[in-house]
């Protein structure tokens, strides 16, 4: 990471990088690489694996007359629809997909890993238990944690014949329907993954190891199943967050290719994860989609990103805008004017405040970099006026 803070990169500099990268990775392996990365750490609902990243990975994807991908991910989990329809498209357009794993690929996208040919892992990646994220009220949660506790509450009930106040409000509200939605949802992970590791991970398994015996579709689909029950383990796991590394996945008959023996392409997989971060960490983007030469990027403004902005006079010739950074806190002032007016420009400047950015980028002098377009678009339209930079 020091190599490119030293450099001091910007992010349009660091996502340039980031294509370099992808087509040394291609170059040296011969092979077409997606990288499809969520920050796992921002607090901000979209993160997770939605059907909207299907169809960007569909558009970024659909012109390439390439055989072979190699599928980058990073990702907290999500919807298994999603990978579903990422997993059944990319399997449709390649005939050899590898997933590349160096950072967390959790829950959904342990699922869609488990639908490629091979999965190579640095020593720091990691998969997780495959356990369903369903949306309860305005939160997602973990499908067996949600099925545990109402089990729970149900033999509560049925002990002691009654249940605490809160408990008995929180239970009252789930309805029938919900729990069919959340137990369907465990039970559909569940299904692809017992489908696809027959079909793909374990499709080239001819032999056994030990005793040299042919392998049978029945055998595979043992395994599969196997599989899949160490995955839903939870007393094994404890923890629906919990990383499990190329040893924990290799002891439950998973085997994964390891990335550091082939120095090469580990020092290129680390790089691609160390420009990741650093695009996470020092601007507000939230999900990368890039190949060696497209790239789309999802970016967010906290809600206490931006100050409420107050009613405007229709008369307005300019309007005052604070933002706060959200890395390190500090607030700053902006002004936009509706007229050309340098009158406009000397009063507030004098005030404290800076002309808005040309660029609609706040660059903070931690490093962190706030794209304003959003905001300023949001102004123009409730305002009705342009801003004249």
């Amino acid at each position: 990471m020091s190599e490119y803070i030293e450099k001091g990169l910007g992010p349009n500099e660091l996502l340039a990088e980031l294509h370099s990268l992808i087509k040394s990775y291609n170059s040296a392996k011969g092979t077409f690489m997606l990288v499809y990365a969520s920050a796992v750490e921002k607090p901000i609902p979209d993160c997770a694996m939605c059907m909207d990243d299907y169809y960007t990975i569909r558009d970024l994807l659909r012109k390439n007359d390439l055989k072979k991908l190699d599928f980058y991910i990073e990702t907290p989990g999500g919807r298994g629809e999603a990978a579903e329809e990422i997993a059944r498209f990319i399997r449709e357009r390649f005939d050899d997909i590898d997933f590349v794993i160096s950072g967390e690929a959790k829950s959904a996208g342990t699922v869609l890993a488990l639908s490629g040919d091979n999965i190579w892992m640095t020593e720091s990646g990691s998969l997780g238990p495959i356990d369903a994220q369903v949306k309860i009220g305005r939160t997602q949660t973990s499908a067996h944690d949600y099925i545990e506790w109402v089990d729970e509450k149900r033999e509560e009930a049925n002990k002691i014949g009654k249940l605490n106040p809160f408990d008995a409000v929180v239970t009252a509200q789930i309805s029938p329907g919900e729990l069919k939605h959340v137990f369907y949802a465990q039970k559909f992970s569940e299904d692809l993954v017992k489908e696809w590791l027959p079909k793909y991970k374990f499709k080239n398994w001819v032999t056994t190891e030990t005793r040299g015996v042919t392998v049978t579709p029945e055998m595979r689909q043992d395994a599969a199943d196997s599989v899949v029950r160490e995955l839903l383990n939870h007393s094994r796991w404890r923890s629906h967050g919990r990383s499990l590394k190329i040893a924990d996945l290799n002891g439950i008959g998973l085997k994964i290719e390891k990335l550091d023996e082939n120095p090469i392409l580990a020092e290129i997989v680390y790089k691609i994860q160390t420009l990741i971060r650093l695009l996470f960490l020092n601007t507000n983007i939230y999900k990368i989609f890039a190949t060696d030469s497209e790239k789309i990027i999802r970016q967010a403004v906290p809600a206490g990103g931006a100050q409420k902005l107050p009613p405007l006079p229709g008369n307005a010739k300019s309007i005052q805008i604070d933002v706060k950074c959200q890395k390190c806190g500090e607030m700053h002032k902006f002004y936009a004017k509706f007229e050309a007016d340098p009158l406009i420009d000397k009063q507030l400047q004098e005030k404290g405040f800076q002309p808005f950015p040309k660029t609609n980028k706040l660059i903070c002098k931690c490093g962190f970099e706030l794209d304003l377009s959003g905001l300023r678009n949001d102004i123009e339209a409730k305002t009705r006026k342009k801003f004249i930079i």
